[in-house]
């Protein structure tokens, strides 16, 4: 028995991601009226990337429900006490987090997680109230290069990147200095930034990388060569 596969958090997700595949980005306006290459466009700009996401602002944009059981059981293998998160959203990937430090039980753990859209904030915050997992979390609102500037632990375990794609390499470098030896990032959609994939894989960069899945790249911290 876990905290993620027992109430109050099991049934509160599968309901969360019934809501998520009943409303999806493609039914929106924006992505019925705009071209593939036009979204393509706009996930990799660095300059809309407010004006995108303020139209999704309604819509859940989960990790997918392998990704989220992946989540759990990266943090509980490595039995992780620092956790940072790009793109609170609904807080469906973060209740998978918390759920793995309850059931950790490492004392002073928390999730640092980064969102700008106040609506979300306010859903993923009830959300983790529900699910009675809301000690363990630290919302950050606002813009992720701000909130995560300052202020992160050091010996940060696992890193969770699903915000703005294009934004990726950024948060990452503001993370970098507080990863531990080992310590694990996984970035959702990460094909919609090749800067971020190019950082990851390259040789001397101090990550080994793997793509994962269908959507997910995985990369371990071990060191920059200096």
């Amino acid at each position: 028995m876990t905290t993620l596969t027992t109430a109050p958090v099991a049934p509160l997700l599968t309901h969360l991601f019934a809501q998520a595949d009943a409303l999806r980005p493609e039914n929106l306006p924006i992505f019925a009226q705009t071209s593939p290459e036009e979204i393509d466009r706009l996930m990799q700009s660095k300059a809309e990337w407010r004006e995108l996401y303020t139209h999704l602002k309604d819509i859940a944009l989960p990790v997918s429900r392998e990704a989220g059981r992946l989540l759990y059981m990266l943090a509980r293998a490595m039995n992780a006490r620092h956790i940072v998160e790009f793109g609170t959203s609904f807080g469906l990937s973060t209740l998978h987090l918390a759920a793995a430090l309850r059931d950790n039980g490492v004392p002073d753990a928390r999730i640092i997680t980064a969102e700008f859209e106040p609506s979300k904030i306010a859903r993923a915050a009830d959300h983790l109230a529900q699910a009675g997992l809301a000690d363990l979390v630290e919302i950050r609102a606002g813009d992720a290069l701000e909130t995560l500037a300052h202020g992160l632990p050091d010996g940060i375990d696992l890193v969770l990147l699903d915000g703005a794609k294009a934004l990726y390499p950024d948060v990452l470098a503001l993370v970098e200095p507080h990863l531990r030896p080992g310590a694990l990032i996984l970035a959702d959609n990460a094909d919609y930034c090749p800067h971020y994939l190019a950082k990851v894989r390259a040789p001397g960069q101090g990550y080994l990388s793997l793509p994962f899945a269908e959507d997910i790249e995985l990369s371990m911290w071990i060191g920059a060569k200096r």
